[in-house]
């Protein structure tokens, strides 16, 4: 008995992930719950410990979910009204991965500085229009050590975040992943420039991808500095490689302490399962 105690005040003790901070990545299947289903999940978001809805994109493509008076706007009034502080996504091109693959190191500077200037557009539609309360702008280009592995594209893209991050009135979050192309100290060093630009970056663990062995996760964990956010990856990918995206739920990983500590995402969580009961698309 003295034991199995032992072990359960052990448990309690053990960081755990806890909600705080939830990313939802909107899809348009979602619009298909009603008001009183996006209710009880914000509500149960809220009860589970979130504090901040960090929302992956408000525009995709050329898809803003119905604009200002649109299923999202709604929803995501509805989050406020239950307690969560809102982190916006701007544009997200749906093509992103495929262009930064084929671009030389010019291509790609241009083209992220026209993703950047139609993310301030979206944040200038957001501020006029969607009468939402911001807490911060999430910018959904994601990045990784594969496309950015060379020196002089990190710089260039140091610089236009820079730039970028100028024009915001609200704190900026963005996020990056590892592909195991830069080593773990020096991808640590990149991640901390861009954090000292005043914003809120984030990597993501891995573990429901997993491209990459977990002592290799581990070792890049261990490596970043205590402001670098972590997401736990809250899925298991189900689809082989080439395949349209499929993933399961999952538990998410203990929480690092030091760290900043989110959740990906919504409909992984036991209490949105509502999100998951139908595959679809952005």
């Amino acid at each position: 008995m003295r034991r199995l105690l032992a072990l359960l005040l052990f448990a309690l003790c053990l960081p755990a992930v806890a909600d705080q901070q939830l990313f939802y990545q909107p899809l348009n299947r979602d619009a298909r719950l009603s008001d009183a289903q996006w209710r009880q999940i914000w509500k149960a978001s809220v009860d589970q410990g979130g504090k901040t809805l960090i929302v992956q994109w408000t525009a995709y493509r050329d898809d803003t979910f119905g604009g200002p008076q649109g299923w999202l706007a709604k929803s995501l009034k509805q989050a406020h009204a239950q307690g969560l502080q809102l982190v916006l996504g701007l544009h997200m091109d749906s093509a992103y991965y495929q262009r930064i693959s084929e671009m030389d190191t010019a291509g790609l500077a241009s083209y992220w500085q026209a993703q950047l200037g139609r993310s301030i557009a979206q944040q200038r539609l957001l501020r006029k229009d969607w009468q939402l309360p911001v807490a911060g702008w999430y910018l959904p280009l994601e990045l990784d050590d594969l496309h950015f592995q060379a020196a002089d594209r990190r710089e260039i893209l140091l610089r236009q975040l820079q730039a970028f991050n100028r024009q915001l009135d609200a704190p900026l979050h963005l996020s990056a992943f590892s592909a195991g192309k830069l080593a773990p100290a020096i991808n640590a060093q990149w991640l901390e420039q861009l954090a000292g630009l005043n914003l809120q970056v984030w990597w993501q663990d891995g573990a429901g991808t997993g491209k990459l062995a977990p002592l290799v996760r581990q070792q890049y964990a261990a490596a970043l500095p205590c402001r670098i956010g972590i997401i736990h990856e809250a899925f298991k990918q189900v689809s082989a490689e080439g395949q349209p995206f499929r993933a399961e739920p999952m538990a998410p990983g203990q929480a690092l302490a030091c760290h900043p500590n989110a959740v990906f995402e919504l409909r992984y969580r036991p209490w949105a399962t509502a999100l998951l009961s139908a595959p679809g698309a952005p």
